[in-house]
């Protein structure tokens, strides 16, 4: 299982969870739905089994994982109608954040988000009077080189952020936009809090020498630059949650 091995997808194994969470949540609104099977459902069943082929000949993980959704999606169709599909879609649709997603597309992410940090990480270098010279995603140092590689591009703290922020959102909040912008949010939060890490990263490897950006403190401040970004993440709802009782006491002035 990719969860076990890629760190990148670590958070796939909170997602199911999570799911059957929100399912048993809003268990009053499914379990009052009504029942009316479709026929279409069988046809969603077959498009499953062809996206489950069309994967295995491609070779193209993501296509036949996506597909048990999809087979997912025409079974509930398939017994119990239309409107218990849309009834249990977000829990249903939330389970696609444990799917990593196709190499191609992961690749054209990290690589903007391995520059973004170099960036900002040198220019906030620069402000802490620390010499540096940037190459690329290389921060050369006088005493050290700094290489911002994949693992270092923040895509992890990222797709965890998004997954847990939609999941956050929508329980928090009955808003669409309020749910929207959070989800949004967690782009320019990953990408500031993971420069931090690579800054905070250079400044211990410019005054306690290069092991000390390395090894334990490398691990640890990952896990507290985290910490701070679900921070961010829970500030930022309540922001959104003061922007939203403003606008309610304005409207009813």
């Amino acid at each position: 299982m990719q969860w076990w091995t890629d760190v990148d997808y670590g958070h796939g194994f909170f997602v199911p969870p999570l799911s059957i969470y929100i399912l048993w949540r809003e268990r009053e609104r499914w379990t009052r739905t009504e029942i009316k099977p479709s026929n279409f459902g069988f046809v969603v069943m077959l498009g499953a089994v062809s996206l489950l082929l069309v994967g295995s000949l491609g070779a193209e993980f993501f296509t036949k994982r996506f597909s048990l959704l999809v087979l997912l999606a025409g079974v509930i169709l398939f017994l119990t109608g239309w409107k218990m599909l849309r009834a249990v879609s977000f829990p249903l649709g939330y389970l696609v954040w444990m799917i990593p997603i196709p190499v191609v597309i992961y690749n054209q992410i990290t690589f903007p988000l391995q520059l973004i940090a170099s960036r900002l990480a040198t220019a906030w270098l620069e402000l802490a009077q620390v010499p540096v010279l940037r190459d690329g995603n290389i921060l050369i140092m006088s005493n050290y080189s700094l290489e911002v590689v994949e693992a270092c591009s923040g895509i992890r703290s990222l797709m965890t952020l998004m997954a847990l922020a939609v999941a956050y959102g929508y329980l928090a909040s009955p808003r669409h936009w309020v749910r929207n912008v959070l989800a949004a949010l967690m782009v320019p939060i990953a990408i500031v809090t993971n420069a931090i890490r690579i800054m905070g990263a250079g400044i211990l490897a410019r005054h306690f020498g290069p092991a000390a950006a390395e090894g334990f403190l490398h691990e640890f401040s990952g896990w507290a630059i985290f910490l701070i970004a679900l921070v961010l993440m829970f500030g930022s709802h309540r922001i959104l949650r003061y922007i939203v009782e403003r606008r309610r006491k304005a409207d009813n002035v």
